[in-house]
């Protein structure tokens, strides 16, 4: 599981993990609103009732592929029997489940069950406290939200200010004296277009030619990590051309930068949080 955040409902600090696009929330947690002392009871309880067997199968049927149905067939077998109960890990083992994860350790440990399971199980414990856990749920995801907006907003300006200074080396050192603007304006695409060849490997023609269908451009739709680069590009770019360093050996240095820059950025998963 990679990122964790805590919410806190009706007094009971509950536990959240992303694991890529998906959101795994504690239901160790969330039993202690019931018992704080033993809540892995809580959690068995109500995986054996029929309601949660056959809403967990539904779930794992939908979206796990590997889902054991012979292994499912068997603990609905099993609850015909007396004094049926399953626990996590039982669970887990005879279905292959994914909706719901097991973890050891003292610190945290627990059982954690994709959200749509844990909102189910939130209505079991109590509907007052399953409203608030969505509420808090909610409002986590939109502060995350917001943030990432604004980190955003922050790489495109800082891009945009970059640009004004590449500009400006350009209109210094490449553009001659006494030109048209026509002529200015076509020294200002090519130069944008060394970069773009530099970070993407093509102009901004040629990814127009290849998206007719897109309303934006080849910026515009740029990754946060290829913007941050992007802007890093243009300093240099500046600075090479105030150099006096020809065009070919400019995009030389710029297509080395870009690919060490890009390969530092995806493989540093802490800077790449921090970005995110």
């Amino acid at each position: 599981m990679n990122k964790k955040d805590i919410i806190t409902v009706q007094g009971t600090e509950v536990t959240l993990y992303s694991q890529r696009e998906d959101q795994y929330i504690s239901l160790t947690d969330m039993a202690k609103f019931k018992n704080s002392e033993i809540p892995a009871v809580v959690i068995s309880h109500w995986m054996s009732t029929v309601f949660s067997v056959n809403f967990m199968g539904i779930w794992e049927r939908m979206n796990n592929p590997n889902f054991n149905l012979t292994g499912f067939r068997e603990v609905k077998m099993m609850m015909t029997e007396t004094g049926f109960s399953i626990s996590p890990k039982q669970w887990i083992e005879k279905t292959n489940a994914t909706g719901i994860i097991s973890k050891s350790g003292r610190y945290g440990g627990g059982t954690f069950a994709h959200r749509n399971i844990a909102f189910e199980f939130a209505s079991w414990l109590s509907p007052e406290f399953k409203y608030y856990l969505i509420s808090e749920f909610d409002r986590l995801k939109q502060d995350e939200q917001q943030q990432l907006s604004l980190e955003w907003n922050l790489q495109r300006t800082l891009s945009k200010i970059n640009y004004h200074i590449h500009t400006d080396a350009i209109k210094e050192q490449i553009i001659p004296a006494v030109i048209t603007k026509e002529q200015a304006s076509f020294i200002y695409a090519n130069e944008a277009d060394l970069l773009n060849v530099a970070l993407f490997g093509k102009t901004a023609a040629q990814w127009r030619s290849e998206n007719p269908d897109s309303k934006g451009n080849i910026r515009d739709l740029a990754t946060l990590e290829q913007l941050v680069v992007l802007s890093n590009m243009e300093s240099i770019n500046a600075l090479l051309i105030r150099q006096g360093f020809p065009q070919n050996e400019r995009l030389r240095q710029l297509n080395s930068t870009a690919i060490t820059q890009m390969k530092s950025l995806l493989n540093n998963g802490n800077l790449t949080k921090r970005l995110k």
